[in-house]
């Protein structure tokens, strides 16, 4: 990584500088360091959050999911006790396992400000570091698909299983078929309640208008693959198109995109979400309890990955049509779930009608 160029990290409309040092990694936990970049905040006061003034001196709140306490204490209390001499302030962190505010006190306010900034690059980056637990999904396991599905599996393996790295293992489960908008990091029931009210806030704003209040008729046919090499392919997927040619699944799933990251639930990845639906995935090989979600291009998996090799299953059902579906709702998916339908678990969603 280039030294003169850092990462810059984006915080309550605010850019921050990570500052690349030498850091010696303890085996559980990990601490950082970060200095503000351009626009700092550090020592004027600052619009991104409310510093109060009590008879003690000021304080500011912060409220942080319980899981990234951790983070914040560090290793024997060492990451705490850092910035608390370094900004001569005093953080009070509710209970492990309590949800509540991180409570910022100190006599000068420029300190409060230094501390709570701090607080939420180290936050933001840890949280980056966290397996995402939500996803925002189209369901395409509509009776008919999933029958096209198994049939398509059927003759894959009829006529492709002497082809390098292809078995049946591969295969999503056609409950789960779906199609991805973007993934979240949702660490307590009140990120849930937030992401679930923002989708309500969406379908106000612009789903009604791009839908007109009907569900999308969509067509799922034809297979691709994501990597350079159709020889060494990880994973390949079902091309969807709308049926009546127009590009309002394409303008709704970005436009929801755009409204998560701006909210901060969700990270910007790509420019245009890529509608797809995998049906197979060499992350399903080893462990059959995997999730059954896209793994996009360009994503490392800590898994070592098998490839097969899907030149022929490319070239037989190039154009393979798997049906129509009616698309009526986006859905709040919980990941490694399972509802009575055998579909991921709901924790909320926008309906078209």
């Amino acid at each position: 990584m280039d030294v003169l160029r850092p990462p810059l990290i984006r915080i309550g409309g605010r850019v921050y500088r990570k500052n690349l040092i030498q850091e010696q990694p303890f085996p559980h936990e990990e601490e950082e360091e970060f200095c503000a970049g351009p626009g700092e905040c550090a020592d004027e006061p600052c619009d991104a959050f409310v510093v109060e003034e009590t008879e003690r001196g000021f304080q500011s709140r912060l409220e942080v999911p319980s899981p990234l306490y951790k983070y914040i204490i560090g290793k024997k209390g060492e990451t705490k006790k850092r910035l608390e001499t370094e900004t001569r302030t005093s953080i009070s962190i509710p209970k492990p396992g309590v949800e509540g505010e991180i409570v910022i006190t100190g006599q000068q306010r420029s300190g409060v400000i230094s501390a709570r900034t701090r607080l939420e690059v180290l936050l933001d980056s840890f949280r980056r570091r966290q397996p995402f637990t939500h996803f925002l999904s189209l369901p395409l396991n509509q009776p008919a698909i999933q029958q096209s599905f198994l049939h398509f599996k059927e003759e894959v393996l009829h006529k492709c299983s002497k082809d390098h790295g292809v078995s049946s293992s591969l295969f999503q489960n056609p409950a789960k078929l779906h199609l991805t908008i973007g993934t979240l990091v949702l660490l307590n029931e009140q990120e849930i309640q937030r992401a679930c009210d923002l989708l309500q806030q969406c379908k106000e704003d612009f789903v009604d208008q791009i839908t007109g209040g009907q569900p999308l008729t969509v067509e799922v046919a034809g297979v691709e693959y994501m990597n350079d090499d159709p020889a060494m392919t990880d994973v390949l997927y079902a091309k969807v198109h709308m049926k009546d040619g127009s590009d309002r699944l394409q303008v709704l799933a970005d436009q929801l995109v755009e409204r998560f990251v701006a909210s901060g639930l969700m990270l910007k990845e790509w420019d245009r979400v890529k509608l797809h639906a995998t049906v197979m995935n060499t992350l399903f090989r080893k462990d059959p309890t995997e999730e059954r979600n896209n793994t996009m291009p360009g994503k490392s998996s800590f898994k070592e990955r098998e490839s097969f090799n899907g030149q022929n299953i490319l070239k037989l059902f190039e154009n393979f049509h798997f049906g129509e579906v009616q698309l009526d709702s986006v859905r709040l998916s919980q990941r490694f779930s399972s509802d009575a339908s055998g579909y991921y678990a709901t924790s909320g969603q926008l309906c078209f009608s």
